[in-house]
């Protein structure tokens, strides 16, 4: 699972992470406008309440990301998103952690900012057939680089996790999939419905 909670991270993990993540939240509220403000509050929405519903797989579970399909519409907008959800399911619902939010709001938006940011200007001038297998692919990508970070900060902070990062990474496969089929299907839809959605981030 991409929430990894409190007390399992090591203290130089959890100060590198905070501080890149309170950096990038601080670019991404930076570069919002007012226009931009209904697409991110949405897409925060969506992320918090799909992430909430977890499926086990094997030993662990996995749940939507949905960082593909933010990085391309949001761009860096995708980090204060993303922080605002993570940060009310610590509280609300004990999701995660509060010392590891800034690990957590890298792991899942880090990718998407990267990825979305590369592939939106391709899927802007796309059709929307080429668009969704784009965005498909981006939106796999980012979940498997998000398993890959969260084993790395596992990995960092003990030798005794090396074997739960592995398995997790495994775990992530099967969300590819599904999370490659759910971005490749919004972008098509928005891309015949609303293509200026995607004019901000491209």
């Amino acid at each position: 699972m991409a929430h990894i909670p409190d007390g399992v991270l090591s203290f130089p993990v959890l100060v590198g992470g905070g501080a890149l993540a309170a950096g990038a939240v601080a670019l991404g509220l930076k570069k919002i406008g007012d226009e931009d403000i209904p697409r991110t509050a949405i897409l925060s929405a969506g992320f918090f309440a799909l992430s909430l519903f977890a499926l086990p797989v094997g030993p662990s579970s996995v749940h939507l990301l949905l960082g593909g399909l933010m990085g391309i519409v949001l761009g860096t907008a995708i980090f204060p998103a993303v922080c605002v959800a993570l940060l009310l399911q610590a509280v609300m619902f004990g999701f995660g952690g509060l010392t590891t939010l800034g690990v957590n709001i890298l792991n899942i938006a880090l990718p998407g900012a990267i990825i979305g940011s590369l592939v939106a200007p391709l899927i802007y001038r796309a059709t929307p057939a080429r668009a969704a297998l784009i965005a498909g692919v981006a939106s796999a990508l980012c979940v498997g680089l998000t398993g890959l970070m969260v084993a790395a900060a596992l990995a960092l902070s003990s030798a005794d996790y090396m074997l739960s990062a592995r398995v997790m990474i495994a775990t992530y496969i099967p969300l590819m999939l599904i999370e490659g089929f759910v971005g490749g299907f919004c972008i098509s839809f928005v891309k015949r419905v609303k293509p200026e959605l995607l004019a901000g981030a491209a």
